[in-house]
């Protein structure tokens, strides 16, 4: 009957692009957050910050530290806001205890890749993630760097 709306209207609002660079992501989960009503406003005006934020597990609960909500102070300027508070995050138990799991392995770390409106519900992927070294980093380069100078050399034999 409603074959015009999207089941996964998914848009993106901030990428942690530190995260993609330094970091080897091994697993991904999808997790809701519990926020307060200026955070949303703060997120529709994109004055968020994810860049060094990461993820803890207390009393069988994660939550988001880190990240920077910029408080937008025109709608409520006699208010104090934590613009650094501990987020918790939504999960399942069974992917809770899988996150347990992994951090409990030595050098695995819990980010936030990104954050993204599904619907109308504001969506964190976060990753199981573990760390780069400078080998790696330069490698990754030389690869993005090939990639690109293969696709250049495609385009030429193309067009003559």
């Amino acid at each position: 009957m409603l074959k015009n709306i999207k089941k996964n209207n998914i848009k993106i609002i901030v990428n942690n692009k530190y995260v993609q660079y330094n970091m080897f992501i091994s697993k991904e989960l999808e997790a809701g957050i519990a926020l307060q009503g200026w955070e949303v406003k703060a997120i529709r005006k994109k004055k968020v910050n994810i860049s060094k934020s990461y993820i803890t597990i207390k009393n069988n609960s994660a939550y988001l530290i880190g990240a920077l909500f910029q408080p937008i102070v025109a709608c409520h300027p006699h208010l104090v806001y934590d613009q650094m508070r501990s987020r918790q995050l939504l999960l399942k138990k069974s992917e809770l205890n899988s996150l347990i799991g992994y951090s409990k392995i030595n050098g695995f770390t819990i980010v936030v890749c990104c954050l993204y409106w599904k619907n109308s519900y504001i969506k964190a992927k976060i990753g199981v993630a573990k760390g780069k070294t400078k080998h790696d980093k330069r490698l990754n380069i030389k690869n993005k760097e090939w990639k690109i100078k293969k696709m250049r050399l495609l385009k030429i034999k193309n067009i003559s």
